[in-house]
């Protein structure tokens, strides 16, 4: 077969739903699918979802993803999953309990535990520590403690004693030293039961497991480490150098940035997944759609939108937020929302905090060059602001970089090119 000829796999597991993407050796997106899953269960204080989902919406993507491709093309396939969700195995992958999501909170003796004990440079810090929720999740007398995409990936390789440095970091994972640092075991954690690391895009085996037989997938297709949906979703956009930023305009903000050097700063909740021989490095602010929502529907921004001026500064100097607290660019629990005063022009209201919140943006990225990170050169943008021109056009006012397309927004298809980075050598 032709190199022209063959084709990737990209599973991406969201909280919600399944996506499979098919890429080609150009990476352009040649087919994808996508299955629904209902919500995770929220009893209790906990929130879990039982992998049993996971699989069936997997099945039904794969079925739909048949009718489109001849599974004959596909050479490789990678899974990304949701950022520290865990679940306990058996030797053979059988759950043992439903997973414990990303989300859900561990309870306040881990928590004090891994604080007393972690470098301050962990991201196993935390309410919702991943290393918190495994060192619960014991009790059920595990074989193995998994990631979601872990477990994922096991379905279709067989294996279940592997994962990849992404998902390992919220689990205190040392991406410098690239080990379980020898602080876990101290934590009451049994390190045995944590699986082996290894990089992101490394090929971990063949489709030799329960899912390829159940979809239909040849055992000589490699099944390759994976990574997070952050990350994922990162190098969906085709970012790919020191400087290049992605800013994701969704609920909150969220910025990651393309870092020669490794970056860690826990008192703004930043730290640095490794990419290759690059660190993908940001931060989450909590302005952004959120805050917005408080203050207009989507229907009334898009009324006014026509209506503003991005070129001239309103001089409203807000940093508009949801509630209480922000954990980035600025570091303060109880700062407040500031929107006031508010003019009685509805239009220059929502400009004011379309600016207050490409302030924040700006100053996201100054932090991250401050504690270290290549200064921003390029940015792209993914989520439902990138709609909005006139913001488009303050941010760029703001930011003062070039703004570039993304070339995807699916974090299956980021996946994707980890896949397609073990099949040719290159993402």
């Amino acid at each position: 077969m032709s190199s022209s000829d063959q084709l990737v796999l990209g599973v991406d597991i969201g909280t919600s739903g399944v996506r499979v993407v098919a890429m080609d050796a150009d990476g352009e997106v040649v087919a994808q699918t996508a299955a629904a899953m209902r919500p995770p269960d929220r009893a209790g204080g906990s929130i879990t979802q039982p992998a049993a989902i996971w699989l069936h919406a997997v099945e039904t993507a794969f079925d739909d993803l048949r009718k489109l491709i001849s599974f004959v093309r596909i050479q490789a396939l990678a899974v990304d999953g949701t950022s520290g969700t865990v679940l306990p195995i058996n030797d053979i992958g059988v759950q043992l309990g439903p997973a414990r999501m990303y989300n859900d909170p561990c309870s306040a003796k881990s928590m004090a535990t891994i604080a007393a004990l972690a470098p301050e440079t962990s991201a196993a810090h935390g309410s919702t520590s991943a290393l918190g929720r495994a060192i619960e999740l014991q009790v059920l007398g595990p074989d193995r403690i998994l990631h979601q995409a872990d477990w994922i990936a096991g379905m279709f390789s067989g294996r279940f004693d592997v994962t990849d440095e992404n998902n390992a970091l919220k689990t205190g994972y040392d991406p410098i030293a690239r080990c379980w640092p020898a602080w876990i075991a101290a934590t009451g954690m049994d390190v045995s039961l944590l699986p082996e690391v290894v990089p992101a895009g490394q090929i971990i085996g063949g489709c030799e497991g329960a899912m390829a037989d159940v979809v239909g997938l040849s055992d000589s297709i490699a099944v390759v480490a994976g990574t997070t949906d952050g990350c994922a979703a990162f190098l969906a956009t085709g970012a790919d150098q020191p400087g290049d930023g992605v800013t994701s305009l969704g609920s909150t903000l969220v910025l990651k940035l393309l870092s020669d050097r490794p970056l860690f700063a826990s008192d703004y909740g930043i730290y640095s997944h490794r990419i290759g021989d690059m660190w993908l490095a940001g931060g989450a602010s909590n302005t952004g759609g959120a805050a917005l929502l408080q203050q207009f529907t989507l229907q009334q921004m898009h009324v006014l939108e026509p209506r503003l001026a991005p070129d001239r500064e309103t001089g409203l100097d807000y940093y508009p937020l949801p509630g209480a607290g922000e954990r980035f660019p600025i570091n303060d629990p109880t700062l407040v929302s500031r929107v006031a005063p508010r003019p009685a022009d509805d239009a220059v209201f929502l400009q004011g905090l379309l600016e207050g919140i490409a302030s924040v943006e700006a100053l996201g990225y100054r932090r991250l060059a401050e504690i270290g990170a290549p200064k921003l050169s390029s940015l792209r943008t993914v989520g439902g602001g990138a709609a909005n021109r006139a913001w488009t056009d303050i941010r760029r006012r703001k930011l003062g970089v070039p703004f570039l397309p993304a070339r995807s927004e699916a974090a299956a298809a980021g996946v994707a090119r980890l896949a397609l980075k073990a099949m040719l050598g290159a993402i």
